[in-house]
């Protein structure tokens, strides 16, 4: 059995979430929230509300204990592209491509 959250439309590049998801896998839940609290990037803030949030699911909707979770899966994907305009010498456009991402967080229990 494992818990999931999702995390959808952050405006944040999939690139850089990645990063902070590569941290995290694997680790315990204390671990990760340690982790991802001490971690200086703009994805950890995200992040720390979703494993929070995965954490509660397990706890309250398929009864795991949370002392054993850990992070089984965390990846992210790309979302929508909200694309922007930036004005260029001579009346050129050029474009500027706002990224956002689907993050997903699985949590098991050790056995």
């Amino acid at each position: 059995m494992e818990a999931k959250a999702h995390l959808k439309y952050v405006r944040i590049s999939p690139r850089k979430v990645q990063i902070v998801c590569d941290l995290i896998r694997g680790k315990s839940v204390g671990a990760a929230m340690g982790i991802l609290m001490q971690t200086p990037k703009s994805a950890s803030e995200p992040m720390i509300k979703l494993l929070k949030s995965a954490a509660a699911n397990a706890e309250n909707n398929h009864e795991m204990d949370p002392e054993r979770l850990y992070v089984s899966e965390v990846f992210a994907t790309p979302g929508p592209i909200i694309k922007r305009i930036m004005p260029r010498a001579q009346g050129r456009a050029y474009r500027i491509n706002k990224r956002t991402s689907h993050v997903t967080i699985a949590l098991k229990e050790k056995a």
